[in-house]
């Protein structure tokens, strides 16, 4: 399984508040039908105005080609295209990643 972790920029004309309940809204629901998807979660600052990022966005997939082949499907378009509206595209930083597990309760 991989990962890709980014970190979220919102547009300035979007508020905190707007943004999280834009991106943990409407934007979910289209970003829950990515092809392949394994795993979605979206994290956000508990301190807002102290720090660089309005949040941490992680989709799992069971590899990069099926990561690949999600984006490039209608379905991922569709959601780069909805998130374009909301996130400054590109200026956080993005890794993909392979998680290793130390402890789960």
């Amino acid at each position: 399984m991989i990962t890709m972790v980014e970190l979220l920029v919102s547009k300035d004309e979007y508020s905190h508040e707007e943004f999280v309940e834009r991106w943990q809204g409407d934007h979910a629901e289209i970003a829950k039908e990515l092809p392949g998807l394994k795993g979605y979660s979206t994290s956000v600052p508990v301190n807002p105005e102290d720090v660089e990022y309005d949040g941490v966005l992680e989709l799992t997939f069971e590899s990069v080609d099926a990561m690949n082949e999600a984006w490039a499907s209608e379905v991922g378009e569709d959601v780069m295209a909805d998130a374009a509206e909301f996130v400054e595209v590109g200026a956080g930083p993005r890794m993909i990643v392979e998680e290793t597990v130390h402890l789960e309760e």
